[in-house]
This record gives C-alpha cells, sequence and structure tokens, in this order.
C-alpha cells in the first residue's frame, strides 16, 4: 500500500457513526480493496482521533482477555491497568509500524556519482511473530551499490525505515522481504542485500525453548545476485561469509 493513499471517506450514515472505529477502519479498507494482513500499513485509512478511540477499544477486548484468564484486576495491584498499558504498548509502540506513516526520509541526488559499496549496520531491531506475538530481536545489516541515479539517504534514515518496518506483527522472512522492497523503491540503487539475523521469543518460552537458535535470512538483488565477488565482499565485511 502506498503511504500516501488518501483515506477512503465513509458516506455519512447514522450506523456507521455508531460502529466500532476498529470496523470503520476496516470498512475503509475492505470498500477500497485493500489488504490488512497483520504486517501491512494501514495509516491512510485511520482519520485524526481514531488512534485515541483505537486504543480504548483494544483495551478492552485486553480487559476481556484477563477476565478470561479468571484475572482478578480489580483486587490485583499488579494487573489494575495492565489492559491500558498493553493497549498503549500495541498500538503505539511495537506494532506502531502499521498505525503510523513511513518517516519522512530526505534524499539526496548521487551528484559525486558514488559507485562503490556502502554497508550499513548492524541496526538493531525489535518485531513481534505473528503467529504467537512473540518478541523478534535482532540486527539487520544493509548493502548498497549505487548507481549514477540513485538517491542517497543519511545514515539514521536507514534506522528509521527499519523501525518502521519492523514494528508490526510479522515473520521474519517477508520482514526483509519488505524492508528490501522499501529501500529499494527510495534508493534505486544498482544493487542492494539485506541480511537479518534474530532471535524469536516463541521458541524461547514455548514449545521446544530453545533460547541460543538465531534466525538468518538474506536478500539479494540488482548486482548481489548476480555478482559473486560482490557478495563475498558484502558479507565478509559483516563477518558472516556463511550467510
Amino acid at each position: 500500500m502506498s503511504a500516501n493513499a488518501p483515506i477512503v471517506a465513509l458516506k455519512p450514515d447514522s450506523s456507521v457513526a455508531r460502529m466500532a472505529v476498529s470496523d470503520r477502519i476496516r470498512l475503509r479498507l475492505i470498500e477500497a480493496g485493500q489488504r490488512y494482513h497483520a504486517n501491512d500499513n494501514i495509516a491512510a485509512f485511520i482519520e485524526d482521533g481514531e488512534l485515541d478511540q483505537l486504543r480504548r477499544e483494544v483495551e478492552g477486548k485486553l480487559q476481556g482477555v484477563l477476565q478470561a484468564l479468571v484475572i482478578d484486576t480489580a483486587g490485583d495491584h499488579n494487573t489494575a491497568e495492565t489492559a491500558q498499558r498493553v493497549a498503549k504498548m500495541f498500538v503505539d509502540e511495537v506494532f506502531r509500524g502499521r498505525y503510523q506513516s513511513a518517516p519522512a526520509i530526505t534524499e539526496f541526488p548521487n551528484v559525486s556519482r558514488l559507485d562503490e559499496l556502502i554497508v550499513v549496520g548492524p541496526i538493531t531491531v525489535r518485531s513481534a511473530c505473528s503467529h504467537h506475538l512473540c518478541p523478534v530481536m535482532g540486527k539487520v545489516w544493509i548493502g548498497v551499490l549505487p548507481r549514477a541515479d540513485s538517491a542517497l539517504i543519511g545514515l539514521s534514515k536507514y534506522a528509521r525505515l527499519c523501525d518502521w518496518v519492523m514494528s508490526r506483527p510479522q515473520i521474519q522472512e517477508e520482514a526483509v522481504v519488505m524492508l528490501a522492497d522499501e529501500l529499494e523503491r527510495r534508493v534505486k540503487p544498482g544493487g542492494l542485500a539485506v541480511v537479518m539475523e534474530a532471535s524469536h521469543f516463541c521458541m524461547h518460552w514455548r514449545g521446544v525453548k530453545d533460547d541460543a537458535s538465531l534466525m538468518r535470512n538474506t536478500v539479494m538483488r540488482g548486482a548481489f545476485s548476480r555478482d559473486a565477488e560482490l557478495r563475498r565482499e558484502f558479507l565478509s565485511l559483516l563477518g558472516k561469509g556463511g550467510v
């Protein structure tokens, strides 16, 4: 979805006005034929003031979950405001990449016609597994081979884009592809490489309860997919020649 896609205005209707805010947002998405999977950004379909309403709605639903888990939130001072805290955490922090527009990224022309390998990283990233909503904690490395017509972006902007893409429930295999798509669209490089290495708490806390395993993914595009020597140079700079 384009981050600049217009909000689809719903026809004035008292029944729509009475809807839960999540239903109103969902209706806009459906009427626009827009996908809204866990790792999709839906910021363009959220109107002013609706994030506050969404927070309150999520809080109410989470309070129901706590009640279903037979937790006495009225008598237990530790969980009295847990629903409110978790709702704020989901909407404003760990899943904010779904609800907030892409960060502003200033792009500069490649005036000096740079054509040598640029490596950025490791960038610390935090995400969540869409299967169990458990944390995914890891690092990302990015390799860019500019062209004369490529755009150049500041070092911090790579980190901001990583954070925006990763702050959603998703699986790592799709996350690295989404990040590569976003970088390729903005920078238009001759070659792009993305490596992600992460620890998944769905393996730490449950199932096999293995806290040592790491998952690694690579995306190689353009010159990196064609040139084995360039690929080796990039991976050797990461100290990850075996990835």
